[in-house]
């Protein structure tokens, strides 16, 4: 009898359980560490080595995402580069569609053509309801609707949601965590952009 193989294991950077900055309702954020593109100006460059930090399940994760009961309606997975990780990512994409009735939306440097080229990246676009995709381009800066520039579009891959959902969200989010902690989420507007100097 030959062992099943094994589960791939998401090397994650962190978890906010409830957000309104980072997609349509009140939604859960999976930040995934590591990130080959190197943006410059990214507005997350903590996640970007490819070193250990949480090491989660899929299982695990949607287990824990289900404890929050009714107090969420989507899960937003950005990082990092969520697609850096495709096993991992195809297994809690599938893990999330078939346990929970949970929305998803990915942020991803990659452009939808790009994506599709990857392995595993059809079958994860296929249980997705949002991918944000593109480079983050410093000089094209926008910060809102999601997008980080100018150039990165909002692709709309089921009928869950319309561009109209995206009008109102927050284009900053500032939370107090529980020991007192800091958290910023959304994309930065122009005006706290630094300049360049």
């Amino acid at each position: 009898m030959t062992e099943p193989a094994s589960k791939p294991v998401l090397n994650l950077h962190s978890i906010l359980d409830c957000s309104r900055g980072n997609g349509p309702g009140l939604r859960s954020v999976i930040w995934f560490q590591g990130c080959t593109l190197g943006c410059p100006g990214c507005f997350n460059p903590d996640t970007h080595a490819d070193q250990p930090r949480i090491s989660l399940g899929a299982d695990d994760l949607v287990t824990r995402l289900l404890g929050l009961g009714e107090a969420v309606q989507g899960v937003s997975l950005t990082g990092g580069e969520p697609f850096e990780q495709p096993e991992g990512l195809y297994a809690l994409v599938s893990a999330l569609r078939n346990r929970t009735e949970l929305s998803l939306l990915i942020f991803s440097g990659h452009s939808r053509g790009e994506i599709l080229r990857m392995p595993l990246g059809e079958e994860i676009l296929l249980r997705t309801d949002v991918l944000i995709a593109g480079r983050y381009l410093q000089r094209r800066h926008l910060g809102r609707r999601l997008l980080g520039s100018s150039n990165q579009k909002i692709h709309l891959l089921s009928g869950r949601y319309s561009l109209r959902d995206f009008d109102t969200l927050p284009e900053l989010e500032v939370q107090i965590d529980g020991r007192g902690g800091v958290v910023i989420t959304g994309v930065a507007p122009a005006e706290l952009e630094p300049e360049a100097g």
